[in-house]
Protein backbone atom coordinates (compact mmCIF):
# COMPACT_ATOMS: atom_id res chain seq x y z
CA UNK A 1 0.00 0.00 0.00
CA UNK A 2 1.19 3.65 -1.14
CA UNK A 3 1.47 5.50 2.65
CA UNK A 4 3.11 8.50 1.27
CA UNK A 5 3.58 10.82 -1.97
CA UNK A 6 5.37 13.79 -2.60
CA UNK A 7 6.04 15.33 -6.32
CA UNK A 8 7.88 18.41 -7.42
CA UNK A 9 7.91 20.09 -10.94
CA UNK A 10 5.44 17.71 -12.53
CA UNK A 11 2.56 19.69 -15.09
CA UNK A 12 0.72 22.15 -12.82
CA UNK A 13 2.13 21.20 -9.47
CA UNK A 14 5.72 23.37 -8.42
CA UNK A 15 5.34 21.32 -5.18
CA UNK A 16 2.73 18.83 -3.56
CA UNK A 17 4.17 18.69 -0.37
CA UNK A 18 3.80 15.68 1.61
CA UNK A 19 0.38 13.68 0.73
CA UNK A 20 -0.08 10.71 3.42
CA UNK A 21 -2.33 7.96 1.23
CA UNK A 22 -4.77 5.67 3.58
CA UNK A 23 -5.97 2.67 1.97
CA UNK A 24 -9.25 5.02 0.42
CA UNK A 25 -7.71 7.69 -0.58
CA UNK A 26 -9.66 10.24 -2.90
CA UNK A 27 -8.92 13.89 -4.47
CA UNK A 28 -11.92 16.28 -5.07
CA UNK A 29 -11.73 19.57 -6.59
CA UNK A 30 -12.70 22.02 -9.21
CA UNK A 31 -12.25 20.68 -12.80
CA UNK A 32 -7.91 20.99 -14.25
CA UNK A 33 -7.03 21.20 -10.32
CA UNK A 34 -4.45 19.16 -10.70
CA UNK A 35 -6.69 15.83 -9.30
CA UNK A 36 -5.46 13.63 -11.99
CA UNK A 37 -1.97 14.54 -12.53
CA UNK A 38 -1.34 13.44 -8.97
CA UNK A 39 -3.24 9.99 -10.58
CA UNK A 40 -0.70 10.03 -13.86
CA UNK A 41 2.04 9.87 -11.83
CA UNK A 42 1.83 6.64 -10.35
CA UNK A 43 0.52 5.70 -14.05
CA UNK A 44 3.46 7.11 -15.40
CA UNK A 45 5.79 5.01 -12.88
CA UNK A 46 4.16 1.76 -13.90
CA UNK A 47 4.15 1.78 -17.53
CA UNK A 48 7.78 2.79 -17.49
CA UNK A 49 7.98 -0.46 -14.98
CA UNK A 50 6.21 -2.37 -17.69
CA UNK A 51 8.47 -0.71 -20.81
CA UNK A 52 11.05 -2.83 -22.53
CA UNK A 53 13.21 0.31 -22.77
CA UNK A 54 15.89 -0.30 -20.13
CA UNK A 55 17.30 2.79 -21.15
CA UNK A 56 13.98 5.02 -21.14
CA UNK A 57 14.26 6.95 -17.84
CA UNK A 58 10.16 7.66 -17.84
CA UNK A 59 7.74 6.72 -20.28
CA UNK A 60 5.57 9.64 -20.70
CA UNK A 61 3.08 7.08 -22.83
CA UNK A 62 1.43 7.42 -26.36
CA UNK A 63 -1.54 6.09 -27.66
CA UNK A 64 -1.41 2.64 -26.92
CA UNK A 65 -0.70 3.50 -23.20
CA UNK A 66 -2.21 4.03 -20.34
CA UNK A 67 -1.85 7.30 -19.94
CA UNK A 68 -0.26 10.00 -22.89
CA UNK A 69 1.71 12.66 -21.31
CA UNK A 70 3.18 13.79 -24.11
CA UNK A 71 6.94 14.74 -24.32
CA UNK A 72 8.94 15.64 -21.04
CA UNK A 73 8.12 18.97 -22.39
CA UNK A 74 4.75 18.80 -21.69
CA UNK A 75 5.22 17.33 -18.28
CA UNK A 76 7.88 19.53 -16.50
CA UNK A 77 5.93 22.42 -14.55
CA UNK A 78 5.74 25.52 -16.28
CA UNK A 79 7.82 23.37 -19.41
CA UNK A 80 10.41 25.05 -17.75
CA UNK A 81 13.66 22.45 -18.79
CA UNK A 82 15.99 23.73 -16.62
CA UNK A 83 13.91 22.38 -13.19
CA UNK A 84 13.95 19.04 -11.57
CA UNK A 85 11.18 16.79 -11.84
CA UNK A 86 11.63 14.88 -8.22
CA UNK A 87 9.18 11.82 -6.96
CA UNK A 88 9.21 10.70 -3.41
CA UNK A 89 6.61 7.83 -2.18
CA UNK A 90 6.75 5.84 0.33
CA UNK A 91 4.62 1.94 0.57
CA UNK A 92 4.30 -1.11 3.30
CA UNK A 93 4.60 -4.54 2.07
CA UNK A 94 1.77 -7.12 3.63
CA UNK A 95 4.57 -8.99 4.53
CA UNK A 96 8.49 -8.78 6.24
CA UNK A 97 11.25 -8.38 3.47
CA UNK A 98 15.02 -10.42 4.33
CA UNK A 99 17.80 -7.70 4.32
CA UNK A 100 21.64 -9.22 4.88
CA UNK A 101 22.34 -5.85 6.75
CA UNK A 102 22.18 -7.02 10.38
CA UNK A 103 24.86 -7.00 12.48
CA UNK A 104 27.59 -9.46 13.03
CA UNK A 105 27.28 -12.33 15.71
CA UNK A 106 30.16 -14.98 16.15
CA UNK A 107 31.01 -14.61 12.31
CA UNK A 108 27.35 -14.75 11.04
CA UNK A 109 25.26 -11.68 9.78
CA UNK A 110 21.99 -12.39 10.31
CA UNK A 111 19.34 -10.22 8.18
CA UNK A 112 17.04 -7.84 9.56
CA UNK A 113 13.76 -7.72 8.51
CA UNK A 114 12.00 -4.95 6.60
CA UNK A 115 8.08 -3.62 5.65
CA UNK A 116 8.39 -0.65 3.90
CA UNK A 117 10.70 1.32 1.65
CA UNK A 118 10.91 4.93 0.91
CA UNK A 119 12.06 5.59 -2.98
CA UNK A 120 13.38 9.37 -4.28
CA UNK A 121 13.97 9.78 -7.92
CA UNK A 122 15.26 13.02 -9.70
CA UNK A 123 15.31 13.71 -13.25
CA UNK A 124 16.70 16.31 -15.06
CA UNK A 125 16.73 17.02 -18.99
CA UNK A 126 20.11 16.94 -20.38
CA UNK A 127 20.01 20.03 -23.29
CA UNK A 128 23.28 19.49 -24.78
CA UNK A 129 21.70 16.79 -26.93
CA UNK A 130 21.38 17.72 -30.68
CA UNK A 131 19.09 15.44 -32.90
CA UNK A 132 19.84 15.57 -36.38
CA UNK A 133 22.07 18.65 -35.91
CA UNK A 134 19.00 20.33 -36.40
CA UNK A 135 16.54 20.61 -33.56
CA UNK A 136 16.78 20.28 -29.38
CA UNK A 137 16.56 16.97 -28.32
CA UNK A 138 14.88 16.60 -25.02
CA UNK A 139 16.85 13.90 -23.37
CA UNK A 140 15.88 12.89 -19.43
CA UNK A 141 18.21 12.22 -17.10
CA UNK A 142 18.67 10.71 -13.84
CA UNK A 143 20.60 12.59 -11.54
CA UNK A 144 20.15 10.58 -8.42
CA UNK A 145 17.81 7.84 -6.64
CA UNK A 146 17.52 6.01 -3.97
CA UNK A 147 15.91 4.02 -1.36
CA UNK A 148 15.83 4.41 2.06
CA UNK A 149 14.37 1.83 4.98
CA UNK A 150 14.42 1.89 8.52
CA UNK A 151 16.35 -1.08 10.62
CA UNK A 152 14.91 -1.97 14.06
CA UNK A 153 17.64 -1.85 17.34
CA UNK A 154 17.18 -4.15 19.58
CA UNK A 155 16.22 -1.08 22.26
CA UNK A 156 13.41 0.16 19.87
CA UNK A 157 15.30 2.89 18.14
CA UNK A 158 15.67 2.80 14.54
CA UNK A 159 18.56 3.35 12.09
CA UNK A 160 17.91 4.56 8.49
CA UNK A 161 19.50 3.02 5.86
CA UNK A 162 20.10 4.96 2.58
CA UNK A 163 20.97 3.17 -0.89
CA UNK A 164 21.39 4.36 -4.57
CA UNK A 165 23.11 6.09 -7.41
CA UNK A 166 24.11 10.11 -8.19
CA UNK A 167 25.39 11.55 -11.15
CA UNK A 168 29.17 12.06 -11.08
CA UNK A 169 30.44 15.45 -10.35
CA UNK A 170 33.75 15.24 -11.48
CA UNK A 171 32.78 15.09 -15.66
CA UNK A 172 29.71 16.66 -15.99
CA UNK A 173 29.99 15.90 -19.83
CA UNK A 174 29.53 12.40 -19.23
CA UNK A 175 26.77 10.17 -17.20
CA UNK A 176 29.27 8.75 -15.23
CA UNK A 177 27.53 7.25 -11.87
CA UNK A 178 28.49 6.63 -8.51
CA UNK A 179 27.20 4.58 -5.77
CA UNK A 180 25.47 6.16 -2.78
CA UNK A 181 25.39 4.24 0.68
CA UNK A 182 24.61 5.53 3.78
CA UNK A 183 25.34 2.65 6.76
CA UNK A 184 26.39 0.11 4.73
CA UNK A 185 29.79 -0.15 3.26
CA UNK A 186 30.03 -2.02 -0.66
CA UNK A 187 33.09 -3.62 -1.47
CA UNK A 188 34.93 -2.80 -4.54
CA UNK A 189 36.07 -6.19 -6.64
CA UNK A 190 39.65 -6.19 -7.31
CA UNK A 191 41.17 -4.12 -10.54
CA UNK A 192 40.39 -0.50 -11.93
CA UNK A 193 37.81 1.69 -9.92
CA UNK A 194 35.77 1.77 -13.30
CA UNK A 195 32.54 4.76 -13.07
CA UNK A 196 29.33 3.13 -13.44
CA UNK A 197 26.64 3.81 -16.11
CA UNK A 198 23.12 5.24 -15.85
CA UNK A 199 20.50 3.82 -14.14
CA UNK A 200 18.00 0.84 -15.40
CA UNK A 201 14.81 3.23 -16.37
CA UNK A 202 14.65 5.91 -13.07
CA UNK A 203 14.60 3.11 -10.35
CA UNK A 204 16.93 0.13 -10.93
CA UNK A 205 21.10 0.08 -10.59
CA UNK A 206 22.38 -1.24 -13.81
CA UNK A 207 24.31 -4.87 -14.11
CA UNK A 208 27.73 -3.24 -13.45
CA UNK A 209 27.03 -2.64 -10.02
CA UNK A 210 26.61 -6.17 -9.21
CA UNK A 211 30.08 -7.23 -10.66
CA UNK A 212 31.77 -4.18 -9.53
CA UNK A 213 30.97 -4.65 -5.70
CA UNK A 214 31.28 -8.10 -4.07
CA UNK A 215 28.47 -7.71 -1.21
CA UNK A 216 25.33 -5.93 -2.98
CA UNK A 217 23.06 -8.81 -4.46
CA UNK A 218 20.52 -7.89 -2.24
CA UNK A 219 20.11 -4.76 -3.93
CA UNK A 220 17.88 -6.20 -6.35
CA UNK A 221 15.44 -6.93 -3.83
CA UNK A 222 14.72 -3.55 -3.89
CA UNK A 223 14.20 -3.72 -7.45
CA UNK A 224 11.70 -6.75 -7.14
CA UNK A 225 9.78 -5.03 -4.37
CA UNK A 226 9.41 -1.78 -6.45
CA UNK A 227 8.45 -3.86 -9.51
CA UNK A 228 5.92 -5.83 -7.34
CA UNK A 229 4.53 -2.77 -5.91
CA UNK A 230 3.48 -1.11 -9.84
CA UNK A 231 2.59 -5.05 -10.78
CA UNK A 232 0.13 -4.80 -8.40
CA UNK A 233 -1.44 -1.53 -9.17
CA UNK A 234 -4.83 -1.49 -11.39
CA UNK A 235 -6.67 1.55 -13.41
CA UNK A 236 -10.05 1.74 -14.84
CA UNK A 237 -10.55 5.24 -16.54
CA UNK A 238 -13.20 7.57 -16.62
CA UNK A 239 -15.06 6.44 -20.22
CA UNK A 240 -16.04 3.26 -20.05
CA UNK A 241 -16.45 1.48 -23.47
CA UNK A 242 -20.45 0.93 -24.61
CA UNK A 243 -22.22 -2.29 -23.96
CA UNK A 244 -21.91 -5.06 -26.66
CA UNK A 245 -25.00 -7.32 -27.95
CA UNK A 246 -22.36 -10.77 -27.32
CA UNK A 247 -18.53 -10.92 -25.56
CA UNK A 248 -15.89 -13.18 -26.69
CA UNK A 249 -14.37 -15.57 -24.46
CA UNK A 250 -12.25 -18.17 -25.02
CA UNK A 251 -11.02 -19.30 -21.67
CA UNK A 252 -8.14 -16.64 -21.03
CA UNK A 253 -7.68 -14.86 -17.57
CA UNK A 254 -7.01 -11.31 -17.87
CA UNK A 255 -5.06 -9.31 -15.12
CA UNK A 256 -7.77 -6.81 -14.82
CA UNK A 257 -11.10 -5.42 -17.17
CA UNK A 258 -8.83 -2.99 -19.23
CA UNK A 259 -8.89 0.88 -18.65
CA UNK A 260 -11.83 1.44 -20.77
CA UNK A 261 -13.34 -1.59 -18.72
CA UNK A 262 -13.47 -3.98 -21.72
CA UNK A 263 -12.31 -7.04 -20.42
CA UNK A 264 -14.83 -6.85 -17.47
CA UNK A 265 -17.29 -9.46 -19.16
CA UNK A 266 -14.06 -11.92 -19.88
CA UNK A 267 -12.71 -11.36 -15.80
CA UNK A 268 -15.83 -11.98 -15.11
CA UNK A 269 -16.01 -15.42 -17.21
CA UNK A 270 -12.52 -16.15 -15.94
CA UNK A 271 -13.53 -15.69 -12.20
CA UNK A 272 -15.98 -18.65 -12.55
CA UNK A 273 -13.64 -20.41 -14.35
CA UNK A 274 -11.16 -20.24 -11.54
CA UNK A 275 -13.62 -20.31 -8.85
CA UNK A 276 -12.85 -17.12 -7.05
CA UNK A 277 -14.65 -16.27 -4.21
CA UNK A 278 -15.21 -13.53 -1.54
CA UNK A 279 -15.97 -13.34 2.31
CA UNK A 280 -18.95 -10.46 2.81
CA UNK A 281 -17.66 -11.41 6.64
CA UNK A 282 -17.05 -13.34 9.45
CA UNK A 283 -20.17 -16.33 9.89
CA UNK A 284 -21.53 -15.25 5.96
CA UNK A 285 -21.07 -17.35 3.34
CA UNK A 286 -18.68 -17.20 0.99
CA UNK A 287 -19.80 -15.59 -2.21
CA UNK A 288 -18.55 -15.93 -6.20
CA UNK A 289 -17.53 -12.85 -7.82
CA UNK A 290 -20.57 -13.13 -9.58
CA UNK A 291 -22.76 -13.34 -7.15
CA UNK A 292 -21.25 -10.28 -5.02
CA UNK A 293 -22.18 -8.06 -8.40
CA UNK A 294 -25.12 -8.86 -8.86
CA UNK A 295 -25.62 -8.27 -4.98
CA UNK A 296 -24.05 -4.91 -5.40
CA UNK A 297 -26.54 -4.33 -8.77
CA UNK A 298 -29.57 -5.58 -7.31
CA UNK A 299 -29.07 -3.51 -3.75
CA UNK A 300 -28.57 0.14 -6.07
CA UNK A 301 -31.85 -0.66 -7.74
CA UNK A 302 -30.16 -0.96 -11.08
CA UNK A 303 -31.34 -4.76 -11.56
CA UNK A 304 -33.28 -7.57 -10.44
CA UNK A 305 -30.75 -10.74 -12.10
CA UNK A 306 -28.33 -11.17 -14.73
CA UNK A 307 -27.32 -14.47 -16.70
CA UNK A 308 -24.12 -14.41 -18.79
CA UNK A 309 -24.13 -17.59 -21.11
CA UNK A 310 -22.75 -18.53 -24.23
CA UNK A 311 -24.82 -18.09 -27.41
CA UNK A 312 -24.84 -22.13 -27.99
CA UNK A 313 -22.94 -24.80 -27.21
CA UNK A 314 -19.44 -25.11 -28.03
CA UNK A 315 -19.52 -21.53 -28.69
CA UNK A 316 -16.90 -18.86 -27.10
CA UNK A 317 -19.42 -15.88 -28.08
CA UNK A 318 -20.96 -14.79 -24.84
CA UNK A 319 -24.62 -12.64 -23.77
CA UNK A 320 -25.35 -10.82 -21.02
CA UNK A 321 -28.88 -11.04 -20.18
CA UNK A 322 -30.54 -8.68 -17.48
CA UNK A 323 -33.85 -8.80 -15.86
CA UNK A 324 -34.69 -5.44 -14.18
CA UNK A 325 -37.45 -5.97 -12.37
CA UNK A 326 -38.68 -9.70 -10.83
CA UNK A 327 -41.67 -9.28 -13.31
CA UNK A 328 -40.12 -7.96 -16.38
CA UNK A 329 -38.41 -10.36 -19.10
CA UNK A 330 -34.66 -10.69 -19.74
CA UNK A 331 -32.84 -8.31 -22.31
CA UNK A 332 -29.65 -8.07 -23.57
CA UNK A 333 -27.39 -5.34 -21.82
CA UNK A 334 -27.68 -3.01 -24.67
CA UNK A 335 -31.05 -2.57 -24.45
CA UNK A 336 -31.52 -0.81 -21.05
CA UNK A 337 -29.89 2.27 -19.58
CA UNK A 338 -26.25 2.82 -20.03
CA UNK A 339 -25.50 3.01 -16.25
CA UNK A 340 -25.46 -0.99 -15.97
CA UNK A 341 -22.49 -1.03 -18.84
CA UNK A 342 -20.43 1.77 -16.66
CA UNK A 343 -20.47 0.42 -13.06
CA UNK A 344 -19.92 -3.30 -14.13
CA UNK A 345 -16.30 -2.59 -14.72
CA UNK A 346 -15.47 -0.85 -11.33
CA UNK A 347 -18.05 -3.97 -9.79
CA UNK A 348 -15.51 -7.06 -11.38
CA UNK A 349 -12.51 -4.83 -11.04
CA UNK A 350 -13.22 -4.26 -7.02
CA UNK A 351 -13.78 -8.23 -6.22
CA UNK A 352 -11.75 -9.63 -9.33
CA UNK A 353 -8.20 -8.58 -8.67
CA UNK A 354 -5.74 -10.14 -6.13
CA UNK A 355 -5.99 -8.81 -2.47
CA UNK A 356 -3.73 -5.99 -1.59
CA UNK A 357 -3.85 -4.92 -5.28
CA UNK A 358 -3.81 -1.32 -5.62
CA UNK A 359 -6.92 0.08 -7.54
CA UNK A 360 -6.56 3.76 -9.40
CA UNK A 361 -10.13 5.29 -10.19
CA UNK A 362 -10.32 8.50 -12.27
CA UNK A 363 -14.46 10.12 -11.72
CA UNK A 364 -16.00 6.26 -11.23
CA UNK A 365 -19.23 7.97 -10.96
CA UNK A 366 -20.12 9.09 -14.88
CA UNK A 367 -22.94 7.83 -16.11
CA UNK A 368 -24.36 6.90 -12.54
CA UNK A 369 -27.23 8.19 -11.28
CA UNK A 370 -27.01 9.98 -7.86
CA UNK A 371 -28.13 7.36 -5.16
CA UNK A 372 -26.05 4.97 -7.45
CA UNK A 373 -22.50 6.96 -6.82
CA UNK A 374 -23.55 7.22 -3.24
CA UNK A 375 -23.10 2.98 -3.29
CA UNK A 376 -20.37 3.24 -4.76
CA UNK A 377 -18.69 4.43 -1.30
CA UNK A 378 -19.97 1.15 0.20
CA UNK A 379 -18.75 -0.85 -2.23
CA UNK A 380 -14.99 0.55 -1.89
CA UNK A 381 -15.00 0.97 2.12
CA UNK A 382 -16.58 -3.10 1.45
CA UNK A 383 -13.01 -3.99 -0.93
CA UNK A 384 -10.77 -2.16 1.59
CA UNK A 385 -11.86 -3.54 4.85
CA UNK A 386 -12.49 -7.29 3.84
CA UNK A 387 -9.94 -7.17 1.09
CA UNK A 388 -6.98 -5.42 2.30
CA UNK A 389 -7.33 -3.56 -1.03
CA UNK A 390 -6.41 0.33 -1.80
CA UNK A 391 -8.26 2.67 -3.49
CA UNK A 392 -7.06 5.90 -5.25
CA UNK A 393 -9.63 7.60 -6.98
CA UNK A 394 -10.48 10.73 -8.36
CA UNK A 395 -13.80 12.37 -8.48
CA UNK A 396 -16.07 15.20 -8.74
CA UNK A 397 -19.30 12.95 -7.05
CA UNK A 398 -20.87 15.12 -3.37
CA UNK A 399 -23.01 11.79 -3.63
CA UNK A 400 -20.07 9.83 -3.02
CA UNK A 401 -18.22 12.65 -0.47
CA UNK A 402 -21.45 12.63 1.79
CA UNK A 403 -22.10 8.85 1.94
CA UNK A 404 -18.66 7.96 2.89
CA UNK A 405 -18.46 10.63 5.67
CA UNK A 406 -22.54 9.37 7.23
CA UNK A 407 -20.47 5.53 6.99
CA UNK A 408 -17.10 7.13 9.21
CA UNK A 409 -20.32 8.98 11.50
CA UNK A 410 -21.61 5.06 11.66
CA UNK A 411 -17.99 3.63 12.17
CA UNK A 412 -18.42 1.67 9.09
CA UNK A 413 -14.81 2.36 8.22
CA UNK A 414 -12.29 4.59 10.64
CA UNK A 415 -11.38 7.75 10.01
CA UNK A 416 -7.93 7.17 9.41
CA UNK A 417 -8.42 4.57 6.82
CA UNK A 418 -9.47 7.35 4.90
CA UNK A 419 -7.17 10.50 2.95
CA UNK A 420 -9.48 13.15 1.38
CA UNK A 421 -7.82 15.88 -0.43
CA UNK A 422 -9.37 19.03 -2.63
CA UNK A 423 -7.36 20.33 -5.08
CA UNK A 424 -7.57 24.22 -6.51
CA UNK A 425 -5.35 25.93 -9.45
CA UNK A 426 -4.29 29.02 -7.87
CA UNK A 427 -1.80 31.82 -9.01
CA UNK A 428 -0.43 29.47 -11.97
CA UNK A 429 -0.64 26.58 -9.64
CA UNK A 430 -2.32 23.95 -8.31
CA UNK A 431 -2.47 23.73 -5.09
CA UNK A 432 -4.00 20.63 -2.49
CA UNK A 433 -5.43 20.75 1.02
CA UNK A 434 -5.91 17.52 3.09
CA UNK A 435 -9.95 17.35 4.43
CA UNK A 436 -10.21 17.30 7.87
CA UNK A 437 -12.58 14.51 8.62
CA UNK A 438 -13.26 14.05 12.33
CA UNK A 439 -14.85 10.77 13.86
CA UNK A 440 -18.27 11.34 13.18
CA UNK A 441 -17.47 12.46 9.80
CA UNK A 442 -18.03 15.97 9.93
CA UNK A 443 -15.41 18.13 7.59
CA UNK A 444 -13.95 20.62 9.84
CA UNK A 445 -12.25 22.98 6.88
CA UNK A 446 -14.85 22.83 4.10
CA UNK A 447 -13.24 24.58 0.73
CA UNK A 448 -15.48 27.59 0.03
CA UNK A 449 -17.51 26.37 -3.02
CA UNK A 450 -16.28 22.55 -2.72
CA UNK A 451 -19.31 21.77 -4.77
CA UNK A 452 -20.51 24.73 -6.03
CA UNK A 453 -22.71 27.74 -4.53
CA UNK A 454 -25.64 25.66 -3.72
CA UNK A 455 -26.71 27.44 -0.91
CA UNK A 456 -26.12 31.32 -3.37
CA UNK A 457 -28.34 29.52 -6.16
CA UNK A 458 -31.42 28.61 -3.14
CA UNK A 459 -31.12 32.64 -2.26
CA UNK A 460 -30.97 33.93 -6.05
CA UNK A 461 -33.39 31.49 -6.95
CA UNK A 462 -35.94 32.89 -4.09
CA UNK A 463 -35.57 36.73 -4.96
CA UNK A 464 -36.56 35.64 -8.57
CA UNK A 465 -39.70 34.13 -7.42
CA UNK A 466 -40.46 37.05 -5.26
CA UNK A 467 -39.90 39.25 -8.01
CA UNK A 468 -42.12 37.27 -10.32
CA UNK A 469 -45.30 37.65 -8.03
CA UNK A 470 -44.48 41.10 -7.05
Amino acid sequence: MITKLHIKNFKSWKDTGELIFAPLTGFFGTNSSGKTSILQVLLMLKQTVESPDRKRVLNTGDNRSIVDLGMYYDIFYGHKLDEVLEIQFAWDFHRTVGIPLGREIYGIRKPIEIDSLKFNTKIKIDNDKLANNEKHFEKAIVDEFFYLFSEKDIDSSSTENKIGMKKSEKNQYKLDYDLRKYNYEATRQMGRAWPLPPPIKCYAFPDEVYSYYRNVGFFSKFILLFEKLFSEMFYLGPLREYPKRSYVWAGDTPENVGIKGELAIPALLASRNIGKMFSPGSHMRKMTVEERVAYWLKTMGMIDKYELKPIADNRKEYEFHIMRTSTSPYVLITDIGFGVSQILPILVLCYYVPEHSIIILEQPEIHLHPSVQAFLADVFIEVVTRRNIQIILESHSEHLLRRLQRRIAEQKIEANKTALYFCNYENSSSAIEKLEVDLFGNIENWPKDFFGDELGDLVEKTKAEMNFKQ
